[in-house]
């Protein structure tokens, strides 16, 4: 199954299931952003729209872009706010939802390790962002993918595994160099804030120079 098909058939149950990754990368883009001014946003990955209405909250408008046509509709249903626009997109074709270089923000939570080769994501996205804007970047960390860690999820017929690429730190960094990103912040979060543990979300925050 492909991973469009697949967050179609995971989109009813993406809310209701237990889930540490989707709910940690939730706190990590609030306290990475909070200080973070912006007012136009485009959101890579919004699924069902777990970030969505905080990003609508402090932004004048937000472009919520996913492959999924089942994971917009549930994001649709939740966020009703006139200031958010909705966009079925693959985001390794080229960014057509992006109207102008005036974006102050781009956020992608989760969606990274489903694309092989990144290079073009971070040309896009340098390409959308005015000078000075931010990259978010929130991501299962590479430690738990080198530990057998990926997405997956129980339908209750069966479980379905995810194609994943891992990322390492210094593929991120390196690229972010490439396209002429700076790095603000690079975090980590661990599963019950337990620092002795392995961390489960890597966050960056890069501001195009």
């Amino acid at each position: 199954m492909n991973i469009q098909s697949a967050y179609n058939t995971w989109a009813s149950t993406y809310d209701t299931v237990v889930n540490k990754t989707r709910d940690l990368e939730a706190t990590a883009i609030r306290q990475l952003l909070a200080d973070i001014p912006f007012s136009e946003v485009v959101e890579i990955g919004c699924g069902t729209g777990k970030n969505t209405k905080w990003l609508a909250a402090h932004a004048a408008h937000v472009t919520a872009v996913d492959f999924s046509a089942e994971m917009l509709e549930k994001a649709r249903a939740k966020n009703a706010n006139a200031n958010v626009h909705f966009q079925q997109a693959d985001i390794t074709q080229a960014w057509t939802f992006v109207k102008n270089s005036a974006v102050d923000l781009i956020t992608c939570s989760l969606i990274l390790e489903h694309i092989q080769h990144l290079n073009f994501v971070f040309e896009q996205a340098n390409a959308a962002l005015k000078t000075g804007g931010f990259f978010y970047i929130g991501e299962l960390h590479p430690f738990k993918q080198y530990q057998g860690s990926k997405a997956r999820f129980d339908n209750g017929a069966r479980v379905f595994e995810l194609e994943c690429y891992t990322h390492h730190v210094s593929e991120f960094t390196a690229l972010a160099r490439e396209h002429g990103f700076r790095c603000e912040q690079l975090q980590e979060w661990f599963d019950d804030n337990d620092w002795a543990s392995v961390p489960r979300i890597l966050a960056l925050l890069f501001r195009k120079s």
